[in-house]
């Protein structure tokens, strides 16, 4: 039976007319692109080696909140709110001996008069008995310290090495999170020296092993190092402008690595696979940029429409993330699309696979297994689909119990020194700073206003979930003061203002609902609620609030690259579908070993918060769901082929698992060694990110493309192809030269054989 409509061969060697324009420059001057890159290279070295990493070791909360706000404004008028450092000074002699007494006041106006302080508060100027620990062998200095998050940062990883250690009567050690940020800063450089020393040689092991050639291996190397130093320079000239995450050199360094990689693999194997059909070089790389060359153009859209998504949540760990992302993306797109063609020109038969690590035999065996796999997806689709469904269903189902928390000093390793002092000051102090709420009233006198003042901390006291009140007038329990105001009471007034401190009761899980009582409650005046748990709060609240906004981005953008890549309004849908369900299967996972602490000792050990750091699962969100969408399009760009070729789907569906699953399987080999660095990094934000990636892309590439994919177009049918007529015919005037599927009755199928052994496609 023929077609009803003809279908056109995508496989000519003849490039599209908007293409000839550029093809020319690519390969009719290859020496001079090879200069061009070269001088890349040069100019990147310049910018790392002149400019200055200015990173931001925060930006985990949202910004203009109530918490934000009301932090800004104890900053300002009281000098309070959490402290930039926190010194913990032990002495064996007791902090109420005399000469220990002595010398704390001294360590404080010792601290006082060093640049970059602010204020400086210590047990033994204010008597503050939440500032001595339980066996009064441990007192607290708390320190402010001037300018903003990253200038603090700055000035605690020069202080606090002069001021910690042994002090004749005392001995001083530090947290606090300008240290806790200085200490993250530093590992995660160590980190990303690791990823080089480390990641890189096991990228080019894989490669070496898929090519089989050390010319052909280095080829897909050189453009991921361009990719990751390209975006690193940018983020050195971009951080003085804006605020960078010190997490995004990480991240840029294993996505670049990653996605370079992959879009010089794929643009390789099919320039041999052309070769291999008979095609001279000029031809073969023609064909290979107008099939695979735009199969990695809408790839890079669609990952960095994806992560452009983050940058509508109001967390700048988040946007700034998001720029590097994308800019890493398009680098890499770029820098395969650019420089490989003149080097395949320049390269020629050099790319040709060893003799030693020729392997025929386990070439035609993987081949015939890609074959039946498919076949056996696409002979019984809907039990294939429904079991591989089922499979990720119950992969995502802890994450049913999911709980968030904030990135706090837990995110380091339990030896470094901000995380053990922490955790001992928890243990040994009345301070739970992460339980404490801040209620200010900025137009309220504690001295005019005593008799509404009482009242409400009255009142504040006598809620559910409420501990413990201090304020300018005492301390209250229970909607009763129990005791009055002493020295250090006086942290509490100010001109025109006062603020109370509330100790959360109960479990952490219900301090949302405190903090929202809290502001429901009637006040003397406005009043603002603060704390670490507001913030956290406020943050839930802002990414819950942008979170349609931001899937609603996702999907339109997604549906119309994937309608312009295939013509078809199904494909997006099912492809965000199945994307989502591969995502989810991740996220299960993650929960069960970062929040539940099954199997972490796996990866080197973390600390069981019992919660994931809230941003991480958005950031995985995007990026895993955009390289989702990256292994879909190459895969439905060889089904659309095949099936233009006059194949039946079935059959097309076959042919196109066959010929792209060994190489997306490399690809996403490739990315999972290359987020390597990632899993085994010393801070836990980066583990839970590199795991939750590496899982995404390797779940995606095997369960989702191999089964899932295969069963659900064998179900769709012809309708993978609909799309209303008008937007057909907008397809085919903006892309007259692509692919277009119109037939509506199936070409009888060839008799099913196992496709030829291909030599040369990494296996």
């Amino acid at each position: 039976m023929k077609p009803d409509a003809p279908s056109r061969t995508p496989l000519a060697p003849v490039p599209p007319r908007r293409a000839a324009r550029l093809l020319p420059a690519l390969l009719r001057h290859p020496r001079r692109l090879a200069c061009c890159g070269l001088l890349a290279v040069l100019l990147i070295a310049a910018v790392l080696a002149a400019v200055p990493a200015r990173l931001s070791p925060g930006g985990f909360s949202a910004q203009g909140t109530e918490a934000v706000r009301a932090d800004a404004v104890l900053r300002e008028r009281f000098a309070a709110g959490l402290p930039d450092l926190v010194l913990r000074v032990d002495a064996p002699r007791g902090v109420d001996d005399a000469t220990v007494t002595d010398a704390g006041l001294s360590l404080a106006e010792e601290i006082a008069r060093r640049p970059g302080v602010d204020h400086v508060f210590s047990y033994w100027s204010g008597q503050d008995p939440r500032l001595v620990s339980r066996d009064r062998h441990s007192a607290l200095v708390t320190v402010d310290l001037a300018g903003d998050e990253m200038e603090a940062t700055r000035t605690a990883q020069a202080l606090v090495p002069q001021l910690t250690g042994d002090r004749d009567l005392l001995r001083v050690s530090a947290t606090g999170a300008s240290w806790v940020g200085a200490q993250v800063s530093q590992v995660s450089r160590s980190d990303l020296i690791t990823a080089e020393l480390v990641g890189v040689p096991l990228v080019m092991v894989v490669l070496l092993l898929a090519f089989g050639s050390v010319t052909a291996a280095l080829l897909p190397a050189v453009v991921g190092g361009l990719a990751v130093g390209g975006t690193l320079a940018a983020l050195r000239v971009l951080a003085h402008y804006y605020p960078v995450s010190v997490f995004a050199p990480n991240l840029a360094a294993a996505l670049g690595f990653g996605l370079a990689v992959d879009y010089a693999l794929f643009l390789l194997t099919r320039h041999r696979e052309e070769l291999a059909r008979g095609l001279s070089p000029t031809e073969a790389i023609t064909v290979t940029l107008r099939t695979t060359g735009r199969a990695v153009l809408f790839s890079a859209a669609t990952i960095a429409t994806c992560l452009a998504a983050l940058l509508l949540f109001p967390l700048t760990f988040l946007r700034s993330l998001a720029v590097t992302g994308i800019v890493v993306v398009v680098l890499s797109a770029a820098a395969a699309l650019l420089l490989l063609p003149p080097a395949l020109v320049l390269l020629g038969g050099r790319l040709q696979r060893a003799r030693w690590l020729s392997r025929p035999a386990r070439t035609r065996s993987g081949a015939l297994s890609w074959t039946r796999i498919a076949r056996l997806a696409t002979d019984h689709p809907a039990l294939t689909g429904a079991g591989t469904a089922a499979v990720l269903l119950c992969l995502l189902s802890p994450f049913g119990h999911v709980r968030f928390g904030p990135a706090d000093v837990r995110v380091l390793p339990t030896y470094t020194e901000s995380h053990a002092v922490a955790r001992h000051i928890a243990a040994d102090f009345d301070l739970p700073w992460n339980r404490t709420l801040q209620v200010l009233l900025p137009e309220t006198d504690s001295l005019e206003q005593e008799a509404q003042l009482d009242a409400y901390a009255r009142h504040v006291s006598a809620q559910p979930r409420v501990a413990v009140v201090d304020s300018a007038l005492g301390t209250y329990r229970h909607g009763q003061q129990v005791k009055g105001p002493g020295p250090a009471a006086l942290i509490y007034t100010a001109e025109g203002s006062t603020w109370l401190t509330v100790l959360a009761d109960g479990s952490p899980t219900h301090d949302g609902d405190l903090i929202d009582a809290l502001r429901a409650l009637p006040a003397p005046g406005p009043h603002l609620v603060s704390g670490e748990a507001a913030r956290q709060h406020d943050t839930e609240k802002a990414l819950a609030a942008r979170l349609p906004l931001a899937a609603a981005w996702v999907a339109v953008s997604v549906a119309v690259l994937l309608f312009l890549l295939t013509g078809s309004l199904v494909l997006p849908l099912k492809a965000l579908a199945v994307g989502l369900l591969s995502l989810g299967a991740s996220f299960g996972i993650i929960v069960h070993v970062f929040q539940d602490g099954h199997l972490l000792w796996l990866l080197g050990g973390a600390t069981v918060t019992g919660e994931l750091i809230l941003p991480v699962p958005v950031l995985m969100f995007a990026v895993a769901l955009g390289i989702s969408i990256d292994y879909e399009v190459f895969l439905l760009a060889r089904v659309g082929e095949a099936y233009d070729q006059g194949l039946r789907l079935k059959d097309a569906v076959v042919t196109g698992v066959a010929q792209t699953s060994r190489v997306i399987t490399t690809a996403a080999v490739l990315v999972a060694v290359a987020l390597l660095p990632l899993l085994t990094s010393r801070l836990s934000i980066l583990k839970m990110l590199g795991l939750g990636l590496a899982l995404a892309v390797l779940v995606d590439a095997t369960l989702v493309r191999a089964f899932l994919v295969p069963a659900a177009m064998c179900l769709l049918g012809r309708a993978n192809w609909w799309a209303p007529a008008p937007l057909t015919r907008l397809h085919q005037r903006l892309f007259p030269t692509a692919p277009h599927h119109t037939r509506t009755a199936p070409l009888p199928a060839p008799r099913p054989r196992a496709p030829a052994p291909d030599t040369t496609a990494p296996h």
